[in-house]
């Protein structure tokens, strides 16, 4: 986990760097980011050319120093690795991000436009991604994005320990210095579709809509209230914290017992977050083991620090209202209306890894009592911008269908995507990595559309 530095420290750091004739470093970025090279502007105190050198590959320098799983990419692969000492990249990185917005860095002048007029669905990480690259490449950019707020999962899905919305907003700011023009509260579908956008004169449409709809578990007692999904959770708590809702609207109260189900990142956001709100137990629960886990090392960690509980090996079966909660525990209370339409425990069976690794459900069954459960178990995308738009395909689970050449283009001519909507939930580098692959596919499109069209003139 990243790190805040002063300049002494970092400086120090960055003199750590053994300067490799092969640096793995590089290796281990999934955007291949020079770290090599800013790393030795920064031993130097040249952060300016450290920033740069940043610049060239990545948009969103601040946010990916603050949630990059560095310990299993860059630092991973770092030689003084293999010593348990390796370079603290990730906290170099947000140091030197930091360090450009407060002095006002801005390497790369603004797009002309010139080169084309591109359309950006969406302003999670993929879109942002997109619409840098292009607009650095002199490519007119409009980002249009359904939330009054541009920023999508990182402004909205992780949460504000891990990462400050502030730092979402003065990179997006960055892009906005770039050229590239953001429209909310626009949602491309319902209210404007890929057509008309192509009808507006945009040459090419990059879609980065995600994974919006969350998945559910199909079980006996799933229309009892007190049942959230984690990607909801997590979104009102960022609007009730900021003023944009009601603080009720978050549905945990001040001693609710939790359970998150499921075990990525993205069900110990919601773990940890919940436990910052009652102080009532918040128990995350998993049908394998805790090395069987999806989530970063150093987030279990965490969570468990700060008072996060874990039941590893438990299937949930059904959830229980408080009428079948009493009659299950042998347990007497005054009857009321809300005994049948109130979450009160989860039924759970118990699970056993046998010797050959298999999950094998024995054991009996147990009940976990709570008051709330946060569902962290998929999502998958929705379908506004396919149901409106003729020509793009999707797999039978709703992804979108790209190609190889270009990089990216769906099965419709001019309409590009990529994220978490072509390749499924993944993290925030990831789903740069494929972006910027996918900018240069739209490039590379464009340029060849305004060649034959020059060529028929």
């Amino acid at each position: 986990m990243s790190k805040k530095m002063t300049m002494q420290d970092a400086i120090t750091e960055a003199k750590r760097c053994l300067n490799c004739s092969r640096p793995l470093c590089r290796t281990g970025c999934p955007i291949e980011n020079n770290i090599p090279e800013f790393v030795r502007a920064l031993s130097e105190g040249n952060i300016g050319n450290a920033y740069e050198t940043i610049a060239e590959r990545s948009n969103l320098p601040a946010i990916c120093g603050r949630v990059c799983a560095h310990e299993k990419q860059c630092e991973a692969h770092c030689i003084l690795a293999k010593k348990n000492s390796a370079i603290s990249i990730g906290s170099l990185e947000m140091f030197i991000a930091d360090f450009a917005h407060e002095y006002g860095l801005n390497p790369v002048p603004p797009s002309t436009g010139k080169r084309g007029k591109v359309a950006v669905i969406g302003s999670g990480p993929a879109g942002l991604t997109v619409a840098g690259d292009l607009a650095k490449m002199d490519f007119a950019v409009t980002i249009f994005e359904g939330q009054p707020e541009p920023g999508g999962v990182l402004l909205f899905g992780i949460p504000e320990f891990r990462l400050e919305k502030e730092v979402v907003r003065r990179e997006i700011n960055i892009l906005r210095k770039l050229g590239v023009e953001i429209v909310t509260e626009k949602l491309i579908g319902p209210d404007m579709t890929v057509d008309d956008l192509f009808a507006q004169g945009y040459d090419a449409i990059f879609m980065g809509t995600g994974t919006a709809l969350p998945r559910t578990l199909d079980i006996p007692g799933q229309e009892l209230s007190g049942i959230l999904t984690a990607t909801y959770f997590l979104k009102v708590v960022v609007l009730a914290d900021s003023g944009k809702l009601d603080k009720k609207e978050v549905l945990i109260h001040d001693d609710d017992d939790v359970v998150v189900i499921g075990a990525g990142n993205v069900a110990i956001d919601a773990a940890r977050t919940a436990i910052r709100r009652t102080s009532g137990n918040v128990t995350v629960l998993y049908h394998k083991t805790a090395e069987d886990m999806t989530c970063l090392p150093s987030e279990y960690e965490a969570a468990l620090k700060e008072g996060v509980q874990f039941k590893f090996l438990k299937k949930p079966l059904g959830y229980l209202n408080k009428k079948q909660m009493r009659a299950l525990t042998n347990t007497r209370a005054k009857a009321s209306p809300a005994d049948e339409t109130e979450l009160a425990g989860l039924l759970v069976q118990n699970i056993v890894k046998d010797p050959e690794g298999k999950f094998v459900e024995t054991g009996g069954q147990e009940i976990i009592p709570c008051d709330s459960v946060i569902l962290a178990v998929g999502q998958r995308p929705a379908a506004r911008i396919v149901s409106t738009t003729k020509g793009i395909q999707v797999d039978d689970r709703g992804f979108v269908i790209t190609k190889e050449r270009p990089y990216g283009m769906t099965t419709r001519a001019g309409v590009f995507s990529s994220g978490d909507v072509v390749h499924g939930p993944k993290t925030v580098v990831l789903a740069m990595k494929e972006s910027k692959k996918v900018a240069a596919g739209i490039a590379q499109y464009i340029d060849a559309k305004k060649l034959l069209a020059a060529c028929e003139e």
